[in-house]
């Protein structure tokens, strides 16, 4: 990776965690005053409160911290991303019912056991276009969409920020990137060449980094191509293979924005 595509990574994480501290800190001063606030309604559960401060504080961050850091995992991946590829929006275009069908079709066959996840399930599969596709059309939420000019290859991915997916929600995840994946390939069929690949992504890997992944359960709807996990992930949205650890070692640095927003705001409660 050139130096300028490094620092500007960096910039951009910095920026990002950057963002997110002051946030944290602006929402909970806000809060100070108000009974109903987070941290003020952890402070009368007696039952809690009981347990000291420290835990106190902390419990009432875990949940809502998870969810809102998860969405500037994915915003910082879009805007690391431009860096490397051209990053679109949502898709709006049209699926048709034997594409519908097939999804089912391939998504009954992995639910049985009868074949295991394949590419080639769903990309040689093709369809005779009607002359009027009004009545098809759908816009779908896309949580990335990267092109690559130079491939001339278009990349969707389903991105779970929190690094881990309830067993129970594999197939729905199979299912919409299946959608999304037709919907483009409809909106791309006069164009030469061009390949749409799909894939799931998570922002680490609960396992930890290295270790093999090991939720079977999402293992049974996703070939080996079509996952992105934690490291790779990062690296695919950099284009590079040493992408994840130039992302960590910043956020390493940028983190004690984030510690000395928390300490700041439990010396505003407690103190």
């Amino acid at each position: 990776m050139d130096n300028a595509k490094e620092k500007s990574i960096q910039a951009v994480v910095d920026a990002s965690v950057s963002s997110f501290a002051e946030g944290l800190l602006s929402r909970y001063s806000k809060e100070l005053n108000d009974v109903n606030g987070v941290i003020n309604m952890k402070k009368n559960n007696c039952f809690v409160a009981e347990l000291g401060e420290e835990f106190m504080f902390y419990s009432a961050f875990v949940r809502s911290f998870d969810s809102s850091f998860g969405n500037v995992l994915e915003k910082m991946g879009n805007c690391i991303a431009n860096l490397s590829y051209e990053v679109r929006g949502n898709i709006n275009s049209f699926i048709l019912p034997d594409q519908t069908q097939r999804i089912a079709s391939v998504l009954d066959s992995y639910t049985d056991h009868i074949t295991i996840p394949k590419v080639e399930h769903y990309s040689t599969y093709t369809s005779i276009y009607p002359n009027n596709t009004s009545s098809y059309q759908r816009i779908h939420v896309t949580d990335n969409y990267f092109y690559s000019a130079e491939k001339n290859e278009h990349y969707l991915i389903e991105l779970k920020a929190s690094g881990d997916l309830d067993n129970k929600k594999a197939k729905a995840e199979k299912s919409a990137l299946l959608d999304e994946y037709f919907l483009l390939k409809n909106l791309l069929r006069n164009e030469k060449d061009t390949k749409v690949k799909i894939f799931f992504g998570t922002a680490y890997n609960k396992f930890g980094e290295g270790n093999p992944w090991k939720q079977e359960r999402v293992r049974q709807f996703f070939a080996e191509e079509e996952l992105l996990i934690g490291e790779k992930y990062w690296n695919f949205v950099c284009d590079d293979d040493n992408g994840f650890n130039i992302i960590f070692e910043q956020y390493k640095i940028s983190a004690e924005k984030i510690k000395s927003a928390l300490v700041r705001i439990k010396e505003l409660y407690f103190d």
